[in-house]
């Protein structure tokens, strides 16, 4: 996968298309990450000790590994991988 952890990436495609964030988790199974601060979704909670009163928490939700691109120099760069003579990547 061309995304690591606290990378710095863009969202190019969707509608959070421009937005910037850190990647918070990824999940390699299922080629998804969780940029933080994009594609804010609003979940319903119920009453808990950790919240007494419950109501809607704002949290982020997976976007798809192919729609970002790592930030580099402040500007988002493609990712190649080739293969030398000795057999590395």
């Amino acid at each position: 996968m061309h995304i690591k952890k606290n990378m710095i990436v863009r969202v190019i495609s969707g509608n959070h298309k421009g937005s910037e964030g850190k990647v918070l988790y990824i999940f390699p199974d299922v080629n998804k990450v969780i940029i933080e601060g994009v594609n804010l979704v609003k979940r319903a909670t119920r009453p808990s000790q950790d919240n007494p009163t419950g109501g809607f928490v704002e949290k982020e939700a997976p976007l798809h590994v192919s729609n970002v691109l790592p930030v580099y120099k402040g500007n988002a760069t493609r990712v190649g991988y080739k293969y030398l003579d000795n057999g590395r990547k």
